[in-house]
């Protein structure tokens, strides 16, 4: 994503937990920074892509003596911060309200699309928050994604992304019972693989990843462990609405066997272990 925002021309300043991470874009030109504090000084936008709502919290507005390295610390009133992260709704209304207090907007903007959209520049974004500040941050949205929808308040995005990963669970989970089942049988599953693909039962998951999870192979493009943290999000959800999702449970229930047998850092493709090793 960072390196779409290069090739579109916008000036980049960068900071990495992992500070290894921040070289490939310093040699394409962006600018590093030791810390978010420095990332966001005189920024006009500030973007976040996060891997929890602990971590999201953190690196914008600290933890004690931290809270000097936060970004939060650097921001400027008037400008505007776009969290590409996956969190909790609450958290992405908690942490607008302490924004706010310093006159800093906020959207939260979670993407689907995976590593290969992430790449592409072609992931669809997820918008919460006020649709001025959209608009006024719609060509960085652009330079990352080919879908940008507006969706509601501040929070809006998180929930349409919760129901995203629903579908994901149901998808990813339909194709590795569907391919155990005709493996089972001793059918020739590739062959019923590209027969299927453009037929009823056709999906994305089926197109891009049923050929490697028939061979066993997962390439990550998304990892097991955060689909597991995002159905969390969606289960508190829908049981706060009152309303019981039973097939996200029970893929939730497989993706807990998974990790407990080391494989949460898998691709979610790596579901249909769970069929080949009987947990």
């Amino acid at each position: 994503m960072a390196a779409n925002l290069l090739a579109k021309g916008f000036a980049l300043t960068v900071h990495n937990r992992h500070r290894e991470r921040e070289m490939a874009l310093a040699a394409a030109g962006a600018r590093r920074a030791a810390t978010p504090a420095q990332a966001a000084q005189a920024a006009a936008v500030l973007a976040l892509c996060l891997s929890d709502d602990t971590a999201v919290a953190e690196v914008l507005l600290g933890r004690g003596a931290d809270s000097v390295n936060a970004a939060l610390a650097g921001l400027v009133p008037g400008s505007l911060v776009v969290d590409f992260s996956t969190i909790a709704p609450a958290t992405s209304r908690a942490v607008a309200a302490a924004l706010a207090e310093r006159g800093v907007a906020y959207l939260d903007a979670p993407v689907t699309g995976g590593t290969e959209g992430a790449r592409a520049g072609t992931l669809s974004v997820l918008v919460g928050g006020e649709a001025a500040d959209l608009e006024r941050v719609r060509p960085v949205l652009e330079a990352v994604g080919r879908t940008i929808t507006h969706l509601g308040p501040v929070g809006a995005g998180q929930e349409a992304k919760a129901v995203n990963q629903v579908l994901v669970a149901g998808c990813y989970a339909a194709v590795a019972e569907a391919l155990a089942l005709g493996q089972r049988l001793g059918l020739p599953m590739q062959a019923v693989r590209l027969a299927l693909v453009d037929g009823a039962a056709g999906s994305w998951a089926l197109e891009h990843r049923g050929g490697s999870m028939l061979r066993g192979e997962f390439p990550l493009g998304f990892r097991l462990r955060l689909h597991r943290k995002d159905l969390a999000i969606a289960l508190e959800a829908a049981a706060a609405a009152g309303l019981e999702l039973p097939l996200a449970r029970q893929v939730a229930a497989m993706e807990d066997d998974l990790i407990a047998a080391g494989h949460g850092d898998e691709d979610v493709s790596a579901l249909a272990r769970w069929f080949m090793e009987s947990f």
